[in-house]
């Protein structure tokens, strides 16, 4: 059974600061990433929370991404925000470009946001759904290094590329969250499988010739699965449009890996596009959003994408998360 230490997500928070200032990176990066990290915990997804803080700090003191990094923004036209994060943390981009978004998007129905030369930005829907709790509808995609070859092929073209999109509620919170990726997992699940030596289930991974495979490893080295075959591939290319072309951020076919030490930073984008759904709807869309989750959760047995995420984040702010126990001994040898 694997060893856990219960820590609330005020000290999630905290911890993931420490280790990134201790790791090179100035508190005004530290503080959005750390934050994140902490919903993330909250919201269950411990792949892509505190088991991604040592990568982040060794990718800081590698040189794969700027710890010092202050993001460049400017407003092309009045619906329209660009950031380049000069090869620093997408959080910090995030953060200085929906300073501008929001009250864009408020102000004239709808506006966009495109960040280029940025990094890994971790669970999308965590940015996604402040555009929610700000009333918004939000919508985000975000490019990753090729690890998806297209349909009949076996060279990977486009990466996991995920997609969110929240739906703002009547308690300012996402009353609908969807975030998913091309694939059919996520790559850092397939990563977490090779670290503890683990085979992963079948559907999950190709190897380099493009055969199915319960290795991990030769899945990394191979093709991630897309969800729903070329379907899948399909929204890969939709978000590597979106992230990468629409921003003018490097395309996943020339970006260096998330993981390891090889390579330049990797210079990948996110693209998000705020929405008044009031303005747009005439503002019918509060009740027609209430009928539709009611008509889904009406069913027994039946979820709305993004309620088990508010259970989780509603349980951890009570009683805290359930942390590793090695991940913690990484973390803190940083310190």
């Amino acid at each position: 059974m694997t060893a856990t230490e219960t820590l609330t997500l005020a000290e999630i928070e905290q911890l993931s600061y420490d280790a990134l200032i201790a790791a090179g990176t100035s508190p005004e990066n530290a503080a959005p990433l750390a934050k994140a990290t902490a919903m993330t915990e909250a919201d269950g997804v411990a792949s892509h929370g505190l088991a991604y803080i040592p990568i982040y700090a060794e990718h800081v003191q590698c040189g794969k991404v700027d710890g010092h990094a202050k993001p460049i923004l400017t407003l092309p036209k009045s619906s329209v925000v660009q950031v380049d994060a000069a090869t620093g943390f997408a959080h910090s981009a995030i953060d200085v470009g929906f300073k501008q978004l929001i009250p864009a998007a408020k102000e004239q129905g709808v506006a966009v946001l495109a960040i280029k030369n940025s990094y890994n930005c971790g669970v999308l829907g965590v940015h996604t759904q402040r555009l929610a709790q700000a009333g918004l509808m939000g919508i985000g995609f975000t490019n990753a290094p090729a690890s998806i070859a297209p349909t009949g092929g076996a060279k990977p073209v486009v990466g996991t590329n995920p997609f969110s999109i929240s739906a703002p509620g009547p308690k300012g919170q996402a009353e609908v969250l969807i975030d998913q990726s091309a694939s059919t997992i996520a790559k850092s699940e397939v990563m977490k499988h090779a670290r503890e030596g683990k085979p992963v289930p079948e559907g999950w991974v190709l190897d380099a010739e493009g055969n199915p495979t319960t290795d991990p490893i030769a899945g990394l080295k191979g093709s991630m699965v897309p969800s729903g075959g070329y379907k899948g591939v399909g929204i890969a290319l939709m978000v590597e449009m979106m992230a990468a072309a629409m921003s003018g951020a490097t395309l996943g076919k020339d970006a260096s890996l998330f993981s390891g030490t090889k390579g330049g930073p990797p210079k990948t984008g996110q693209f998000f596009i705020a929405i008044d759904p009031v303005a747009t709807s005439g503002g019918a869309f509060e009740a027609q959003l209430a009928a539709l989750t009611k008509a889904v959760r009406a069913q027994n047995g039946v979820r709305v994408p993004g309620d088990g995420r508010g259970t989780k984040r509603m349980q951890a702010a009570k009683e805290g998360v359930d942390v590793n126990v090695a991940t913690l001994q990484k973390i803190r040898a940083l310190l």
